[in-house]
């Protein structure tokens, strides 16, 4: 949940307005005290929905009998994969899955976001990712650490201990790039901005250097929040995402 659009909303001459600091504020203790642990399911496309809740059910795994040639893709993160604030088929999973069915690749794509999860958090639940069996995982989490601001080298081991455990159920992984406001300091956001390009260059893995590329500056692409994208904006999200997984695809 990275607050880029409000940073430029409301810098002005260097200096952040009394506004902005309310928001950050307000944001970072509301998503780690009022947030609901939900994973909202992408719509029934091709006949599948997943209910992503902790504690849920795993989906069946991309072999099952009923639909042997459809793989999975786990949609990984917090509120930004969930969805908050826009209706299910809104999310960018949603919109992924339609981008994958209308480009002929059979997918099963899992929404798995969970609104103010930190990635101890997202370390906790990757057993249940990897029941899933899936082909796939899209990393999207680390924002809340940083809004928090946690340890930044606790954050990243566990966003490595996350990647090698993907890695090693024999699924590809994307990471997904964040940043920071500046008032967190120079050293913390630019450790936290690093931290994301160190990991995909050790683990050998795709990156997309910041999630909300050419959303999170755009008032008409983000909620009143400032914060989480609307349905447009997630449509962007996937434009931008996908130069980079489709030649991870399988047809």
């Amino acid at each position: 949940m990275t607050i880029m659009a409000p940073i430029i909303q409301t810098m002005q001459g260097n200096t952040f307005s009394l506004r902005f600091v309310a928001l950050v504020a307000l944001f970072a203790v509301g998503v780690w005290a009022c947030d609901q642990p939900i994973g909202k399911p992408a719509p029934k496309i091709q006949g599948t929905s997943v209910d992503a809740r902790p504690g849920a059910n795993a989906p069946p795994p991309s072999n099952a009998a009923s639909r042997p040639e459809e793989r999975v893709l786990v949609a990984f993160g917090d509120s930004l994969t969930a969805g908050l604030g826009v209706s299910p088929d809104e999310s960018y999973p949603a919109l992924l899955q339609e981008k994958l069915s209308l480009s002929g690749y059979r997918y099963r794509v899992v929404n798995a976001g969970v609104s103010g999860d930190t990635t101890a958090g997202g370390v906790r639940r990757v057993d249940w990712v990897l029941k899933s069996k899936p082909d796939l995982v899209i990393l999207e989490l680390g924002a809340n650490d940083g809004l928090r601001g946690l340890d930044l080298a606790e954050t990243r081991a566990n966003l490595d201990q996350i990647i090698q455990r993907v890695l090693a159920g024999d699924a590809k992984v994307i990471l997904a790039g964040m940043k920071l406001p500046p008032n967190y300091g120079a050293t913390y956001t630019a450790t936290f901005h690093a931290m994301y390009a160190d990991l995909a260059t050790r683990h050998g893995i795709p990156l997309i250097p910041f999630f909300l590329e050419g959303v999170a500056s755009q008032t008409a692409l983000n909620q009143a929040d400032g914060i989480h994208p609307t349905g447009p904006g997630y449509a962007v999200v996937v434009t931008n995402l996908w130069p980079l997984l489709e030649p991870l695809l399988k047809k």
